[in-house]
């Protein structure tokens, strides 16, 4: 094979590693039913059941956070994330998590919260005024 056709080869293999790579994380939204039944990695999308107990030990395992979530279902299952607590947690609105079922847990390795607006108040205010 000539030299000048192996660099095109090369970069045509890493664009479709890249390309295939990236088409993975691609993931579908569902709920805890649909994860269980699939037992496909997707996204829920839920609120923190402030009413469950939350369990971090930074020091022992700091990459392992469990805590109770509330799908759009209703629906309330205890969740694993695979990273540290996040900061502000307890503040957060709504919650998206990537992961899968193992069991009655989902084990999530991506998070995504939404948290309040800090000019929500601010907005509450001025719509008394008018």
């Amino acid at each position: 094979m000539k030299s000048k056709y192996i660099l095109p080869l090369i970069m045509i293999v890493a664009a479709i590693f890249i390309i295939s790579s990236a088409t993975k994380d691609v993931s579908t939204y569902g709920n805890f039913d649909t994860a269980s039944s699939t037992g496909d990695r997707l996204k829920i999308v839920g609120t923190l059941a402030k009413d469950k107990p939350m369990k971090y030990d930074a020091e022992n395992t700091p990459n392992e956070f469990a805590f109770y979530l509330k799908d759009e279902k209703g629906e309330v299952k205890q969740v694993v994330l695979q990273k540290p607590k996040p900061q502000d947690f307890e503040r957060s609105e709504q919650i998206v998590l990537t992961g899968k079922m193992k069991g009655e847990t989902f084990v999530a390795d991506e998070i995504l919260m939404k948290c309040p607006s800090k000019y929500k108040n601010e907005e509450i205010a001025i719509k008394k005024e008018s």
